[in-house]
C-alpha cells in the first residue's frame, strides 16, 4: 500500500516514521542503558564505556537485591497497594461516573463543577496531612488506599464514555424491570470495559510509582513502598550523608561483585519492569478507552 501512494505522501510518511523512530530511541535508550549496567559486573562497569551490551554479564546485583529485606518488603507493600487500590478505585470511579452521567440527576451540574473546582484548587500539603491525621490514616496501610479512591480526571473520562451510550439500551433494561443497580452492573459495566481497563491501568501505575505518600505519611519501615525505598537508596548514595544499603554492598564489592551503581540500576529495573509488563496485556483496550472516553460529540 505504501508503494501505491504518491511521492509526496511517501515522503511525508517517511519523515513521520523517522521522527517516531527518533523519539523511540531517545526515550528507550536510557532504560536500556540502565538494564545493561545492572547486568554488568561491578569490576568491569567502573571502567566505563558500556553503552549497548554488557561486557561481562553478572546477576550479582539482582541477587543482592533479592536478599535485601527492605527492598523485598517494599516490593510486597507496593504489590499489595496496587492489587487492593486499583479495583477499589475503578469501582468508586465507575459508580460516581454512572450517577453523574444521568442528565436528570438533581444538582448534577453543581456537583460536577464542585469536582472540577478541586482539580485546580487545594489546601496544600499541611492541611492535607492534618486531615489524614484527624481520621487516623497516618502511618497505616489505608493511607495508600482511601485518599486515592477517587480521581476527578478519571471520573470525567468515564462519565463522558457513559453519556455516549445509546439511551435505548438503558430504556429497554428498565422495561424489562431492571433497577439502576442492575443496569449499572449488567448493562453499563460490560459496555464500559475499554474505558474501565484504561483508568485501571492509570490507577495501577499511580499506585506502583507512588513514593511521596509513603515518604511523608508513613514512618514504619514495614509500610514503606518499593519506590520510597528506591528514593532512599538514590538520595543516600548521592548525598553521601548516610550509609545506605547500596553503599554497604559496595563496601563488600570484592565478596559480592557489586557496586553502588549496579545496585541502583538493578533496583530501578526491579521497580520498573513489573508495571511495564502489564501494559501489553491491556494495550488493546487502551486506545479505544481513551478516544471514546475523551471525545464528546
Amino acid at each position: 500500500m505504501f508503494l501505491h501512494k504518491s511521492a509526496g505522501d511517501r515522503a511525508y510518511l517517511g519523515i513521520v516514521y523517522l521522527f517516531l523512530a527518533f523519539v523511540f530511541l531517545i526515550t528507550f535508550y536510557p532504560f536500556w542503558n540502565i538494564l545493561v549496567l545492572s547486568l554488568n559486573s561491578a569490576a568491569d562497569a567502573v571502567k566505563g564505556g558500556i553503552y549497548l551490551w554488557p561486557r561481562e554479564i553478572s546477576f550479582a546485583s539482582y541477587q543482592e537485591i533479592l536478599r535485601d529485606q527492605e527492598i523485598l518488603n517494599g516490593l510486597k507493600i507496593t504489590f499489595l497497594r496496587t492489587l487492593v487500590g486499583t479495583p477499589l478505585a475503578v469501582a468508586v470511579i465507575s459508580l460516581l461516573a454512572f450517577a453523574l452521567s444521568k442528565r436528570d440527576l438533581v444538582g448534577g451540574r453543581a456537583i460536577g463543577l464542585f469536582f472540577i473546582f478541586t482539580m485546580y484548587f487545594g489546601g496544600g500539603l499541611i492541611p492535607y496531612y492534618m486531615i489524614l491525621k484527624s481520621v487516623h490514616l497516618i502511618d497505616t496501610f489505608a493511607v495508600y488506599i482511601l485518599p486515592n479512591l477517587m480521581n476527578v480526571f478519571f471520573v470525567i473520562i468515564v462519565r463522558t464514555f457513559m453519556q455516549e451510550l445509546p439511551a435505548e439500551v438503558e430504556e429497554s433494561a428498565k422495561i424489562d424491570g431492571a433497577n439502576d443497580i442492575q443496569i449499572y452492573a449488567r448493562v453499563v459495566l460490560p459496555i464500559c470495559v475499554p474505558v474501565l481497563v484504561t483508568i485501571g491501568l492509570f490507577s495501577a501505575i499511580n499506585h506502583w510509582n507512588s513514593w511521596f505518600d509513603s515518604y511523608v505519611f508513613t514512618y514504619k519501615p514495614q509500610l514503606k513502598t518499593l519506590q520510597a525505598v528506591l528514593v532512599k537508596i538514590l538520595n543516600q548514595y548521592q548525598t553521601q550523608s548516610f550509609t545506605s544499603n547500596a553503599s554497604q554492598m559496595a563496601d563488600s564489592a570484592k565478596r559480592t561483585a557489586v557496586s553502588s551503581d549496579t545496585i541502583r540500576m538493578a533496583a530501578t529495573m526491579v521497580a520498573t519492569l513489573p508495571i511495564i509488563l502489564v501494559y501489553p496485556f491491556l494495550q488493546r483496550y487502551f486506545v479505544k478507552g481513551m478516544t471514546l472516553g475523551a471525545v464528546k460529540s
